[in-house]
């Protein structure tokens, strides 16, 4: 194949011109995407505001759409400057996600404002805040771009973010204010921070640094029971501590979603690394475990099984309701989705309010439902697919194994924070009390997802830069990358030099260690 050469700027070799098209090619795509969730949530917010104001176009809809813009834009240059490798799609999935939650918010603001007297907590607007912190996640986004040049830069720092890590997951068991039956936060002067939001993104480095070094002793097979391999005793200990952390953040905390999150993205971890369906099996059957044990001794826990088993029991006469915890939140949800039916009612002309204090928050799913039906629930179902699929698709094209185990786990997080809070709103799963990233209402949870977004970000840029680069030897070229004419790259005519053996990024290895 004829190979046109260009310059590669810091390492004084050549590339194929055409890499240089595919990449410009990937950040137009981006830009255009995000150009187009930009129109699309500026729009909903439009109708949304004419729904609720009589024909009126609201106020703040120029102030919306330049500001949204503005930091989606800074977030693409960043990415173009910092990250020209990265994969096109993470970042327009996450704007489209965070403007559609904050049409939500400020559309369940006017709500609650007009069915809660001025002097209910309630009826205070969550939207102003929402935009503050949603500053806050994507400047955290572009410094960590700007500092974070490669992402195996944490393997330094893996044992002192354990270690503040764990600091951060016991504090609210120890400082923080009991709300809502569960303590998760901890009271900073005028605001609430929510550390478990935080340690979820710190254990995935963690998890892929101790994974990466120790896949080889726990993939290790000790006895087979009914057919089934175990791990040896002496590997177990791990996930033995990990699975004692959880339960004692369930038990003092009463966190059931931060603990379900934290011990499965970690057996989830293990599987990758090991391919061993024993953990996994194993990992299911401690947490099982440990949550009936917990539930039969925690009040709260056992009241949340209680409203999930029973959500209409708060419609019962008083003296025939089952005793534990009696919400009629559940059930508002329920009803929330039924009256959106297929297609919904229409943004602004729903009444989700009747949720209560969380339609802005653990149950904002229940606002889709009723108001862009079940189109709308399965199409913001689908972007968080579509952002897991895209995280896990960095994995895949990593060249170390800390990057593969590091992006598999952040959407893994994702993934597991997305079916707790959707399984708890539609009645799957018992209710957690956590937050749909990016669409909900909540700070901690908004920045610290703008931070795992950025490490994917982080991953997929450097996976790209792989594959488009020449290996080793700077001068000696490996097969040119060529686009179609719609710009779409083609395969190689030919097979070129090994894409893995001889890479800048692929650590070295033992003879015989496991693969990731």
């Amino acid at each position: 194949m004829a190979r046109s050469r260009g310059r590669i700027s810091g390492t004084g070799g050549l590339v194929p011109t055409d890499v240089r098209r595919w990449i410009s090619h990937r950040r137009n795509t981006e830009l255009a995407l995000v150009v187009f969730a930009l129109l699309i949530v500026t729009f909903g917010h439009a109708a949304a505001g004419l729904a609720m104001s009589d024909g009126e176009l609201p106020t703040g809809l120029p102030v919306y759409a330049g500001g949204l813009s503005a930091l989606a834009l800074l977030a693409h240059l960043a990415v173009r400057r910092f990250a020209r490798h990265a994969d096109p799609l993470i970042l327009p999935v996450t704007v489209l996600l965070t403007g559609l939650g904050l049409v939500l918010m400020d559309r369940l603001d006017h709500a609650y404002a007009e069915h809660y007297p001025p002097d209910n907590y309630q009826s205070a607007p969550v939207a102003p805040d929402q935009v503050m912190w949603t500053v806050i996640g994507v400047v955290l986004l572009v410094a960590t771009l700007v500092v974070l040049r490669h992402h195996r830069v944490l393997q330094r720092y893996t044992y002192l973010g354990m270690a503040v890590a764990m600091l951060l997951l016991m504090a609210p068991a120890f400082f923080g204010a009991d709300q809502f039956g569960a303590k998760r936060w901890i009271t900073l002067g005028p605001m609430s921070v929510q550390p478990g939001e935080f340690v979820k993104v710190m254990i995935v480095v963690f998890f892929a640094s101790y994974l990466m070094a120790n896949r080889d002793a726990l993939a290790l097979v000790g006895r087979r029971v009914l057919g089934l391999a175990l791990p040896r005793g002496r590997n177990a200990g791990p996930v033995l501590l990990i699975w004692a952390v959880s339960l004692i953040v369930l038990f003092y905390e009463r966190d059931l979603g931060t603990s379900l999150i934290f011990f499965g993205v970690f057996i989830v971890m293990l599987y990758i690394a090991t391919e061993r369906t024993s953990w996994a099996l194993l990992g299911v059957l401690m947490f099982v475990l440990g949550a009936a044990a917990v539930a039969a001794t925690q009040p709260h826990v056992k009241g949340r099984v209680q409203a999930w088993l029973d959500p209409m029991a708060i419609f019962l006469p008083p003296e025939e309701r089952p005793p534990g915890l009696i919400s009629d939140q559940s059930a508002q949800a329920l009803f929330s989705f039924g009256a959106g039916d297929l297609t919904g009612t229409g943004l602004g002309q729903g009444h989700s309010y009747l949720v209560g204090f969380a339609g802005r928050s653990d149950f904002i799913l229940a606002t889709v439902g009723e108001e862009l039906g079940l189109t709308g629930v399965t199409l913001v179902l689908l972007l968080y697919v579509l952002l897991i699929q895209r995280g896990l698709a960095a994995a895949m094209n990593a060249t170390d194994p800390f990057g593969k185990l590091l992006a598999a786990g952040l959407s893994v997080v994702m993934a597991l924070q997305v079916f707790v809070v959707a399984g708890g709103v539609t009645g799957l799963i018992p209710l957690t009390g956590k937050a749909l990233p990016f669409l909900a209402q909540g700070g901690s949870s908004t920045v610290a997802n703008f931070l795992l977004v950025a490490l994917l970000i982080r991953v997929s840029d450097s996976a790209g830069k792989a594959a488009t680069e020449p290996a080793g030897n700077a001068t000696i070229l490996t097969p040119a990358i060529r686009l179609d004419d719609a710009g779409r790259p083609q395969r190689p005519d030919r097979p070129g030099r090994s894409q893995r053996s001889d890479r800048h990024d692929e650590p070295d290895r033992p003879e015989g260690a496991h693969p990731s």
